[in-house]
C-alpha cells in the first residue's frame, strides 16, 4: 500500500465518532489558539498606554526670566495631560508615593519646586539644569519601567528643547543687540576719526602758538623783571620824595608858624614893598634895553677915540717930542681912552655874547615885576593864601608817603611777578614740549581712529542681525541640531507584526508536536506487513504535513482578516510556512520514532532551545554564548528571519537560505526516521516491555 493512502487511512480513523472528529478539529484549531491568542495579547499595546495609571506631581513654584513669569512645571503638564501618553492623575507626592508602593500607580513624574527656576538659570550667571524625577516599581511591572523610560526621554528632550529655545532666543536677540550697539560704536568711531582731524589741526595750531607764547612768556619775564628793577628804583625814588616832602613840610610848617604871625600884621607893609619893588623895576628893564641898544656905537665910539688919541699921541709926543706937561697927560688919557674902550668893547660883547641871557634877565624882571604886583595885590591876603598853601604841602606830603608805599607794593608785588613770570615761562615751554608730543599722540589716535572705524564697520557686517523669523528659525535648529532621521528600511506597523515570526512558527512547532500526540509516528499495520522503511515513513509524516497546511490556513486567516496582518509576500509567506510546517513535522516525527515516549520530552526540549536562540525578541547577539553557538543549527532560526522579510519586506536571500535549509532538515529528519522504522520492524523486549510509557 502507497504512502498516501496509508496517510489517509491514519486520517479516516479521525471519522468513526463525535470524540475523534472533536479531536482533529482542536488539532486544527491549536496552532490558531495559541499562535493568534499570543499575537492578539501583543497586537499594539503602545496603543493603549493611556490605560496604564501614571501619577503626577507638579510642586513647581514658578520663576521669573528677563521679566516674564515661567512656569515650566504647568507647561508640560498640561501638554502631557493633552497627549494621552498615559492615564495621568495629578496627586501630591505623599499619594504619588503610595500609590506607588501598592500598584495603584505604575510610575510617578515629579516636577520639582525649583524646575522652572532652574531652567530660567540657563540666562543667568551660575545656570543650572532642570531635572525631572522619574519613580518606577519594577515588582508592578517591569516592561512599563522600560517603557517610560522612552516616554520621558522624550518628555525630558521636549522640555530641554523649549529651554534651548529660550536661552538662544534671548542669545540672537543679544547678537541684535549687539548688531546696533557696534553699528553705533562705528558710527562714533567715525565721528571720533573726523574730531581727531580737527584736534590734530587743532594740536597743531596749539602747539605753534605755545611756541609763540613761549616767546612771548620769555619777553614778559624779561619785561617783568626790567618793571621789577624800575618799581625798586621807583619805590626808591618815591620813597626820597616822600621823605623831601616830609623835609618840605616840616619846614614850611615851621616857616608858617614864623611867617603867619608877621603876615597877619604886615600885610600892608609887604604890600607896599612889592608895590615900590615893582615900580623900581621898571626903570632898570629900561635901561637895560637902552644899554643894549647903545653899546655897539659906545663901542665903536670908545675905540675911534681910542685911535685918535693914540694918533695925537703919536704925533705930539712920539714924533714932534713936544715938551712940557702935555705928553703924560697925553699918555694917560690914551691910555685911559684904550681902557675905556676895551671896557666898552667887552661890554658890547657881553652884550652880543649874552644877549639872550639880557633879554631873559629883561623877561624875568618881567615877571618878578608882574610877581611883585601881584604880590602886591595879594598881599592883603597873604595869611588866608599862606594857610591854604602850608595844606596843599601836607596834602602833597602825604601823597608822597601814599605814593611811596604804593612803589614799594609794586615791588613787591612786580618781584612775586617776576617769579610768577620766570616759572610761566618755563611752564609755557613744557607746554609747547607737551603740546609737541600732544600734535603726535593725536596723529597717532586719527591713525587708530580710522582703523577702529575701518575695523568696526567690517565688524558690523560680520555681526548678524536676525529679524524675528530668521531668529525663530535658528533657535529651532540650534535648541534641536540633531533631529533623528528615523526611517524604517521595512517597517512593522505595530508590536504584532513585529512579533509574528517569532509566534508563528513557535505554534507550528505545538502543532506538530500535538499532531504526533493523537497520530503514530509509524504506521503499525505497514510495520507490521513489512513494508519499505521509506514508505512507513512517508505514511506517517503525510498526514501531520496536511494537517499542518491547514493549521497554517486557519492561523493567517484569523491573523489576517482578524486582526489585520498585512504581508508583503502573501504567496511566499504561506509556501515557506508550509514548509516550515512539513520541516517541524518531520523532526517531531522522527524524535517520536526514535526515542518513543521520551521523543515528546525532546521535542519540548527542542522548542524551548529554539525558543531561546532564534533571536525572535531580541538580536541573538544579546544572548549568552550557548545561545550565540547553537542559533546557526537550529531550523526555528532560518525559519524566524525568513518570515520577517515575506512579511515586512527584504532582502530574499535570507528565505531562499531558509529554504534550503528547511528542506534538508526534512529530508535528513525523513531519512532518520525511515532508519528508525527499519529498526522498528525487529520487535524487541525492550519494545514488548518499554521502560516509559506516555
Amino acid at each position: 500500500m502507497r504512502s498516501p493512502r496509508l496517510a489517509a487511512l491514519e486520517l479516516k480513523r479521525f471519522g468513526r465518532g463525535k470524540l475523534p472528529r472533536a479531536a482533529l478539529v482542536a488539532l486544527l484549531l491549536l496552532p490558531l489558539l495559541y499562535g493568534a491568542l499570543y499575537l492578539c495579547s501583543f497586537w499594539d499595546p503602545y496603543s493603549r498606554l493611556d490605560r496604564i495609571p501614571v501619577a503626577l506631581v507638579n510642586e513647581d513654584k514658578g520663576a521669573s526670566a528677563a521679566g516674564q513669569q515661567l512656569h515650566a512645571g504647568d507647561e508640560i503638564s498640561k501638554k502631557l495631560l493633552d497627549s494621552k501618553t498615559f492615564e495621568w492623575h495629578e496627586v501630591g507626592a505623599a499619594e504619588a508615593g503610595k500609590g506607588l508602593e501598592d500598584g495603584t500607580y505604575y510610575l510617578s513624574l515629579t516636577m520639582p519646586a525649583d524646575f522652572s527656576k532652574r531652567i530660567a538659570s540657563s540666562s543667568g550667571d551660575a545656570p543650572e539644569t532642570g531635572a525631572l524625577q522619574v519613580r518606577t516599581n519594577d515588582a508592578n511591572n517591569y516592561i512599563v519601567g522600560s517603557i517610560s523610560r522612552t516616554v520621558f526621554s522624550e518628555v525630558r528632550a521636549a522640555a530641554s528643547t523649549k529651554a534651548s529655545r529660550s536661552f538662544l532666543d534671548r542669545i540672537f536677540i543679544s547678537f541684535a543687540d549687539l548688531h546696533d550697539a557696534t553699528a553705533k560704536a562705528a558710527k562714533g568711531a567715525g565721528d571720533l576719526k573726523d574730531g581727531l582731524g580737527k584736534a590734530k589741526d587743532g594740536s597743531k595750531s596749539l602747539a605753534d602758538g605755545l611756541k609763540d607764547a613761549k616767546d612771548g612768556s620769555g619777553k614778559l619775564a624779561g619785561g617783568i623783571s626790567a618793571l621789577d628793577t624800575g618799581a625798586g628804583t621807583l619805590a626808591s625814588g618815591a620813597q626820597q620824595v616822600a621823605d623831601g616832602t616830609q623835609q618840605l613840610a616840616d619846614q614850611a610848617n615851621g616857616v608858617a608858624g614864623k611867617a603867619r604871625p608877621y603876615l597877619k600884621d604886615n600885610g600892608k607893609t609887604v604890600a607896599d614893598s612889592a608895590k615900590l619893588l615893582a615900580d623900581s623895576i621898571q626903570p632898570v628893564r629900561d635901561n637895560l634895553a637902552e644899554i643894549i641898544r647903545l653899546a655897539p656905537a659906545a663901542t665903536a665910539g670908545t675905540r675911534q677915540a681910542s685911535k685918535d688919541l693914540d694918533a695925537l699921541y703919536q704925533q705930539l709926543c712920539v714924533d714932534t717930542l713936544t715938551p712940557g706937561a702935555v705928553c703924560p697927560k697925553l699918555n694917560e688919557a690914551k691910555k685911559a681912552m684904550a681902557t675905556g674902550a676895551t671896557l666898552t668893547e667887552d661890554v658890547n660883547n657881553l652884550v652880543k655874547d649874552q644877549g639872550g641871557d639880557f633879554k631873559k634877565l629883561s623877561k624875568d624882571l618881567g615877571d618878578l615885576q608882574t610877581q611883585a604886583r601881584d604880590l602886591a595885590a595879594k598881599a592883603p591876603s597873604l595869611s588866608g593864601d599862606l594857610e591854604k598853601k602850608i595844606a596843599d604841602i601836607n596834602k602833597l606830603n602825604k601823597g608822597a608817603h601814599d605814593v611811596a608805599k604804593g612803589a614799594a607794593d609794586i615791588h613787591a608785588g612786580l618781584g612775586t611777578a617776576s617769579t610768577g613770570s620766570t616759572d610761566l615761562d618755563k611752564g609755557v615751554g613744557k607746554l609747547k614740549k607737551g603740546a609737541g608730543a600732544l600734535d603726535g599722540g593725536i596723529l597717532k589716535l586719527s591713525d587708530g581712529s580710522v582703523q577702529l572705524a575701518t575695523g568696526l564697520h567690517d565688524g558690523v557686517g560680520q555681526i548678524p542681525d536676525y529679524d524675528k523669523q530668521t531668529r525663530d528659525q535658528r533657535t529651532d535648529v540650534m535648541s534641536d541640531p540633531v533631529k533623528l532621521a528615523s526611517q524604517a528600511v521595512h517597517k512593522a506597523p505595530n508590536y504584532g507584526t513585529g512579533f509574528a515570526p517569532y509566534f508563528i512558527p513557535l505554534s507550528l512547532w505545538v502543532g506538530a508536536m500535538v499532531a504526533y500526540m493523537l497520530i503514530q509516528p509509524l504506521n503499525r499495520r505497514a510495520l507490521a506487513a513489512g513494508a519499505s522503511a521509506w514508505r512507513i515513513a512517508f505514511a506517517g509524516w503525510l498526514p501531520v504535513a496536511a494537517v499542518g497546511v491547514l493549521q497554517i490556513a486557519a492561523l493567517m486567516s484569523v491573523l489576517h482578516f482578524g486582526l489585520g496582518l498585512e504581508m508583503q509576500r502573501t504567496a511566499g509567506t504561506l509556501g515557506y510556512l508550509a514548509l516550515t510546517s512539513c520541516c517541524f513535522a518531520a523532526i517531531v516525527q522522527w524524535l517520536n520514532a526514535k526515542f518513543g515516549a521520551a521523543g515528546r520530552i525532546l521535542v519540548l526540549a527542542a522548542l524551548m532551545l529554539q525558543l531561546t536562540s532564534a533571536g525572535g525578541t531580541y538580536p541573538v547577539q544579546t544572548s549568552p554564548a550557548f545561545f550565540n553557538a547553537i542559533h546557526p543549527y537550529l531550523p526555528m532560526s532560518y525559519v524566524v528571519d525568513g518570515l520577517r522579510r515575506l512579511i515586512t519586506g527584504g532582502d530574499l536571500g535570507v528565505v531562499w537560505q531558509g529554504c534550503a535549509v528547511l528542506a534538508a532538515f526534512t529530508v535528513g529528519a525523513l531519512a532518520l526516521t525511515a532508519l528508525s522504522a527499519r529498526q522498528k520492524q525487529v520487535w524487541s523486549l525492550d519494545r514488548l516491555h518499554p521502560e516509559l510509557s506516555l
